[in-house]
């Protein structure tokens, strides 16, 4: 007998979510797979096909309010349908096992499988079928227009099919970028904070408490840029890759502070334009790892783009540092 789960989520479901969204525990929010029941389904009624991620498995069942229908979750190792998919682990080996261990052919009687669309390119569904004799039907993008999706006998309207990547999808990522690159910013910036003490003559706390801030602040410019601004400004940056991307709005977001600190004295020409050098370099970097949650480019693009961007990066990041270290010495 398949478990039933229900199609509200409780207070502790959006806990989880937020902890998820977060980073925390990342990797420990999966779900067991096999088959799941909503409602009270039938033979007759549809098979969805899930990742045993729990945001995924979630999504999914909090769209099928009034809905009577099977689950089947796949074993994706906690990572969600798209990522999945395209790592193979939501693929076709896996969707037979699931098939045939919840002896599904026993269960229902229409023999078709609903995937979602985003789960395609890990899935051969001829050979599904030659196997197992169950059909794949490539659901929407959105769980949400499930409902609609079998309300039309399994049609998928055009803009089912498109996957848009919004205002709202993007925020619902930056957390992750934030936690991602928290602990990296905090030893950097701590090694900033100490070196800015040191010059020509020794070292002094005084002047580390003094310029260290300065240098913070900086830090903190490259940070916001590359893990927030560029996720949300992401359609309106200039280029295609997002190592570009990150670099422009770096560079435009070092253009005010740095000729200001110039301009006070806080800064010197050389740490001036070390800091150029640096705050694109840094912005380009964390941008560009952004694109494993974008529908912009394939696992080939961003082959390509690393193999381009990179060395820039780090010939702007390096050379930076360097004219840093040496300003300490003017």
């Amino acid at each position: 007998m398949a478990p039933v789960v229900s199609t509200r989520l409780s207070a502790s479901d959006h806990y989880t979510a937020w902890k998820a969204r977060w980073g925390i525990n990342r990797m420990g929010f999966s779900i067991a797979p096999g088959l799941y029941a909503i409602g009270a389904p039938t033979p007759a009624s549809p098979v969805l096909v899930s990742a045993n991620y729990i945001l995924s498995f979630d999504a999914l069942r909090s769209s099928c309010v009034g809905i009577d229908a099977w689950i089947l979750v796949l074993d994706t190792k906690g990572v969600n349908v798209w990522c999945a998919a395209g790592k193979g682990a939501f693929g076709t080996e896996e969707l037979i096992t699931r098939i045939c261990e919840a002896k599904l052919d026993q269960v229902v009687a229409h023999h078709k499988v609903i995937v979602p669309q985003l789960g395609a390119p890990g899935v051969a569904a001829h050979i599904v079928r030659r196997r197992t004799g169950f059909s794949v039907v490539y659901g929407p993008v959105r769980s949400r227009d499930i409902p609609v999706f079998l309300s039309k006998n399994m049609h998928a309207d055009p803009h089912m099919r498109r996957v848009h990547f919004t205002l709202y999808d993007r925020l619902a990522l930056v957390p992750m970028e934030i936690t991602g690159a928290m602990s990296y910013f905090l030893l950097v910036a701590a090694l900033f904070f100490i070196l800015s003490g040191v010059h020509v003559w020794g070292y002094s706390a005084q002047m580390a408490l003094v310029k260290g801030k300065y240098q913070l602040l900086m830090l903190a410019n490259a940070f916001v840029c590359g893990a927030i601004l560029g996720p949300l400004l992401l359609p309106f940056l200039p280029g295609r890759a997002l190592s570009l991307k990150g670099f422009v709005l770096g560079l435009a977001s070092a253009a005010g502070p740095v000729p200001y600190l110039y301009r006070a004295g806080l800064f010197g020409a050389v740490e001036s334009v070390a800091w150029i050098l640096m705050v694109p370099a840094a912005s380009s970097f964390m941008l560009m790892n952004f694109t494993g949650a974008t529908p912009y480019t394939s696992l080939s693009g961003v082959k390509k783009e690393m193999k381009y961007a990179l060395p820039v990066q780090i010939g702007c990041a390096g050379a930076g540092v360097l004219l840093w270290l040496a300003a300490r010495c003017i």
